[in-house]
C-alpha cells in the first residue's frame, strides 16, 4: 500500500499554526506519510506549499463573509481540485467555519473518495446552536479540542474525536529580560503589550479605541512603557497606521518572532479577544480584552445567536472574568482604561491573578498526551479504517 496522503487546509494564521503542528506530528507519527494543502507561512516551513492564496479569506462575522463570497467559494473550489489532484485520503479542514463549510462541500463535489475531517469544531456552546447540524451533514468526522464539544454534535450522527486543544501545549517560553534590553526598557518598568488581532477587521475596528486607551495611560502612568507584537497579516499596515499617530509615539513594535519574548517581559495586555488572550492566559499575563464586530453582526449575534456568558475561553472554563472583557460599544478607552489602570496600580493583584490564569488554562489541557499528536493519531486511524 502506498503512504497516507493527507491535504491540510488552513485559512487564517491561527488556522496555519494548527495545520503546522498537525504536520510535525503526523510526520512523527508516521514518517512515510505524503503532505499537501493550503495555508500560510507555518505549514509552508513544515513543507506544505499553498495551493491556493488564502490572503483576504481572514475575516470574522456574517456581513463581512458576504462581501467576499465570491472570494470564498472560488477558493473552496481550488482547494477541492488541489485535493484530488493530490489524491488524497483525507481533507483536514481547520476552523475557519464559513470557508471550511464550502471546501467540505466542494470536496464532496469534486473528490468524494477523500474523508472529510473539520479540526476544530464551531464554537456551538457559545453562538449559533444550528451549525452543528450543518457541520455534521459536510463532515465525515470531528476533531474536538473542548472536552464539553461531543455531546452537542453527535447527536446529528458526527462521529467526534476529544483530541485537546493545541494551543495549550506549544512552547510559549520566552526571554523577557532579553526582550527589555534590546528595546531599552527598564527592568523594573512596568510593560503593557497592545495586541491588536491578526485579522485587518480587528485591527481597523480596535485601533482608534487602543490608541486613545494608550494615550490615556501614558499621561496618567508615565513611566508605564507599551509594546506591539504584530501578526504578520496585519504588520505592514498596523506599522503605518501606528507611525502615522502621534499619540503612539512612543510604542515600540515588534514582528511576530519577538511575540513569545515580548509575552515573557510583560506585566499586563491590551488585546483582541482570541487565541493571544489563551496565550497570554498560559504565560499568567493579565490581561484586558476588546472586541468589535461590524454593527448588523453585532445586532444579530446579541439578538439571536449569542448563547455564552464570556467570549474568552479561559473565562468560559473558570466560570468567571479573570480576563476583563470589553466588547463592542464598551470596546473603548472610556471602559477600557480603568481595568488597565487597576493592573498597572496593584503588583500584588497582577501576581495572585497571574497564577490563577496559568492554573485555568493547565486544567483546560487535562490530561492525555499532545493534542497535536492525538489528532494526528485520529487522521491516520481514519484513513487505516476506510481502507481495511
Amino acid at each position: 500500500m502506498r503512504p497516507p496522503r493527507v491535504f491540510l487546509v488552513a485559512a487564517e494564521p491561527s488556522g496555519d499554526l494548527l495545520g503546522a503542528d498537525l504536520a510535525r506530528a503526523l510526520k512523527a507519527a508516521d514518517p512515510d506519510v505524503e503532505l499537501a494543502g493550503l495555508g500560510g507561512p507555518a505549514m509552508a516551513a513544515e513543507g506544505i506549499d499553498s495551493a491556493a492564496d488564502i490572503s483576504g479569506l481572514s475575516v470574522l462575522g456574517l456581513f463581512d463573509g458576504l462581501r467576499i463570497l465570491k472570494l470564498v467559494n472560488q477558493r473552496a473550489e481550488e482547494t477541492a481540485l488541489a485535493a484530488r489532484e493530490f489524491g488524497a485520503d483525507a481533507v483536514v479542514l481547520i476552523d475557519s467555519w464559513g470557508f471550511m463549510l464550502r471546501a467540505a462541500w466542494k470536496t464532496r463535489e469534486h473528490h468524494p473518495g477523500a474523508l472529510r475531517i473539520k479540526y476544530v469544531g464551531p464554537q456551538v456552546f457559545a453562538t449559533r446552536p444550528k451549525r452543528a447540524k450543518a457541520l455534521a451533514e459536510a463532515v465525515d468526522h470531528l476533531l474536538a479540542i473542548h472536552p464539553f464539544d461531543p455531546p452537542y454534535f453527535e447527536p446529528y450522527g458526527l462521529d467526534v474525536t476529544f483530541v485537546g486543544n493545541p494551543a495549550l501545549e506549544r512552547d510559549l517560553s520566552g526571554d523577557g529580560p532579553a526582550f527589555r534590553a534590546r528595546h531599552g526598557m527598564e527592568a523594573g518598568a512596568t510593560l503593557a503589550l497592545v495586541l491588536f488581532g491578526s485579522r485587518r477587521s480587528e485591527l481597523t475596528r480596535l485601533f482608534p479605541h487602543f490608541a486613545d486607551t494608550v494615550a490615556r495611560l501614558s499621561k496618567a502612568r508615565p513611566g508605564v512603557r507599551f509594546a506591539a507584537p504584530l501578526a504578520p497579516a496585519i504588520a505592514e499596515e498596523a506599522r503605518a497606521m501606528i507611525a502615522a499617530d502621534p499619540r503612539l509615539s512612543a510604542l515600540v513594535t515588534v514582528d511576530g518572532d519577538e511575540r513569545l519574548d515580548a509575552f515573557a517581559a510583560a506585566d499586563l495586555a491590551l488585546a483582541c479577544s482570541g487565541t493571544a488572550t489563551l496565550e497570554l492566559a498560559r504565560v499568567g499575563v493579565p490581561t484586558v480584552a476588546a472586541y468589535r464586530l461590524g454593527w448588523m453582526s453585532w445586532a444579530l449575534a446579541r439578538a439571536v445567536l449569542m448563547k455564552s456568558r464570556y467570549i474568552s475561553l479561559a473565562n468560559i472554563a473558570a466560570g468567571e472574568e479573570l480576563i476583563t472583557e470589553r466588547v463592542q460599544t464598551r470596546a473603548n478607552a472610556a471602559n477600557l482604561v480603568p481595568p488597565m489602570l487597576d493592573l498597572i496600580d496593584d503588583p500584588a493583584g497582577r501576581a495572585a491573578l497571574s497564577e490563577r490564569l496559568r492554573a485555568v488554562t493547565r486544567e483546560m489541557a487535562g490530561e492525555g498526551g499532545s493534542p497535536s499528536a492525538n489528532a494526528a493519531e485520529a487522521v491516520l486511524r481514519l484513513i487505516r479504517q476506510k481502507a481495511s
